[in-house]
């Protein structure tokens, strides 16, 4: 480690106080000497709302130039600890050093955004109506509206992204930007990273002179660390990424409390490809190779990973998925982000061989950590009949659907569940067959792709990341980007007050 950068504190951050705990857990290194860190426990998540809600009552009052230089001191420190991030993520992982230092680019970048999108000013849909004192038969009242912060938001790490969704990523940027304090609940598979992330932002902390309950970390802990996070009165929102089983467990714990709070959770998707006949005629064997890339990129641990391809019969088909199998069975094992997501992806890989009218095209053999491609063929029927196969596996898991017509392959369009993207690979000559499946895949997903492949998820001002349950539990929000900010917020009106009362941002 560079000499102006402290080692791993193993412990939490609350409140800009260190703190340990009885109890400690290793991380689980691919390789190198396991590193320890303190348990969480309910009472560190009580200090750490406490601690939150007292910083609220300046931090949620800030201007937005405090919060915007916040933000950008804080992806400073970020870039500042690049090279220990990058060692540490590669050691708890296994992700390569090129994958850690994009998602370091991305993390830093949004921050960035964000704080531009903030000094800005158009999030806050600022708006006034005149007072109209002469208009009958009654008059109207000077009204003014803007939007503000919540209050204090918890967010839960994401296993897949060390750095864009979890410590110092898009909802805790977004909970921030908005003027709400943030309690991270770290995730086990990368407590080291997020150790070194939390000691970016207690130094920024510390630069800009911000209520040290603005930001705390809890790492570990079992299932009651994380119901006393969401179930916490001070706490008014959550942001998730990561399982269906967790995310609706959370979510419907959140729906449950006295007051119940919004559950922001992106819970996964299968992100669907719609190959139209002309495509698949003229560059059906490109396709396939190119899905194959996708479909394998970080191991197909991204939560849009192109899961399924949807053809429609017709001689086309057996050169896209023969050169869809070739690239799949070049590829080579990869390790996986944890023990739990590699068994996982066994056992779902197994679930879906075990279906009845799967017919599989490649099987591999992969154990431990690792993870090899396969690829499974179904028709329409059959696919229509299992209401399983739409359950996401998570890994370069792929499968084809063949309809037997154009009308049958919009069929299989309107049976999916809610989707992050869907995908439509086209020639002109494809065009009135894409107008039909438009609006089927307008309703299904929060992102539409042409001739392209989801797995890269650009931050800006126009991203949409999230979609119908179960894709996310809010469909009218996304977790990337800057409308990101708005979950965070409320809209509140202000009738006949006199200016030494308005917030700021409306003065």
């Amino acid at each position: 480690m560079s000499k102006d950068i402290r080692m791993l504190t193993g412990k939490h951050l609350i409140a800009g106080q260190w703190v340990g705990s009885d109890q400690t857990f290793a991380n689980m290194p691919v390789s190198g000497a396991v590193d320890h860190f303190s348990v969480g426990t309910p009472i560190l998540v009580d200090a750490a709302a406490k601690a939150a809600e007292e910083a609220f009552w300046s931090f949620g009052y800030s201007s937005r130039a405090e919060r915007a230089n916040f933000l950008r001191a804080i992806a400073d420190q970020i870039d500042a600890r690049g090279d220990d991030i990058t060692a540490m993520g590669m050691k708890e992982t296994g992700l390569p050093e090129a994958r850690l230092m994009g998602e370091r680019g991305r993390t830093v970048g949004q921050l960035r955004l964000f704080a531009d999108h903030i000094e800005a000013g158009d999030y806050l849909d600022r708006c006034h109506d005149g007072a109209l004192p002469d208009r009958a038969p009654l008059p109207r009242p000077d009204l003014r509206m803007v939007q503000r912060p919540i209050g204090p938001v918890a967010v839960f790490g994401a296993s897949n992204f060390p750095l864009a969704f979890s410590t110092a990523g898009g909802d805790t940027a977004a909970a921030l930007a908005a003027g709400c304090p943030v309690v991270v609940k770290g995730h086990s598979a990368h407590p080291g990273v997020a150790d070194i992330v939390a000691q970016a932002i207690h130094e920024a902390i510390k630069e800009c002179d911000i209520h040290p309950g603005v930001f705390s970390q809890i790492q570990g802990g079992n299932r009651a660390v994380g119901q006393a996070v969401v179930q916490h009165p001070l706490i008014k929102a959550v942001g998730f990424t990561g399982s269906l089983a967790g995310g609706r467990a959370l979510f419907d714990l959140c729906a449950a409390r006295p007051e119940p709070i919004p559950f922001f959770g992106e819970l996964g998707s299968v992100n669907p490809m719609f190959i139209l006949d002309g495509a698949l005629s003229q560059r059906g064997a490109d396709l396939g190779t190119a899905w194959a890339g996708s479909l394998t990129m970080g191991a197909g641990q991204f939560c849009t990973n192109p899961g399924i391809a949807v053809v429609v019969e017709g001689d086309a088909v057996e050169a896209f998925a023969a050169a869809a199998k070739t690239a799949l069975a070049e590829t080579a094992g990869q390790t996986m982000l944890t023990d739990g997501i590699a068994s996982a992806y066994h056992d779902g890989t197994a679930r879906v061989a075990g279906t009845p009218g799967i017919r599989t095209v490649l099987t591999t053999t992969c154990e431990g950590r690792m993870a090899t491609p396969y690829l499974f063929a179904s028709t329409a029927v059959e696919w229509m009949a299992n209401a399983a196969l739409g359950e996401e596996v998570f890994g370069p898991l792929g499968l084809i659907i063949t309809a037997k017509d154009k009308a049958e392959q919009v069929a299989v369009a309107q049976s999916f569940q809610g989707q992050l993207t869907c995908t439509i690979h086209m020639e002109d000559a494809d065009l009135s067959d894409a107008q039909a499946l438009f609006p089927v895949l307008e309703r299904k997903a929060g992102r539409i792709l042409v001739n392209g492949f989801p797995t890269g998820v650009e931050v800006s001002d126009t991203m949409v990341h999230g979609g119908p349950y179960p894709a996310s539990t809010n469909f009218g929000a996304t977790s990337v980007g800057t409308l990101s900010i708005r979950r965070f917020l409320r809209p509140v009106c202000y009738q006949n007050l006199p200016d030494s009362l308005l917030p700021s941002d409306l003065v």
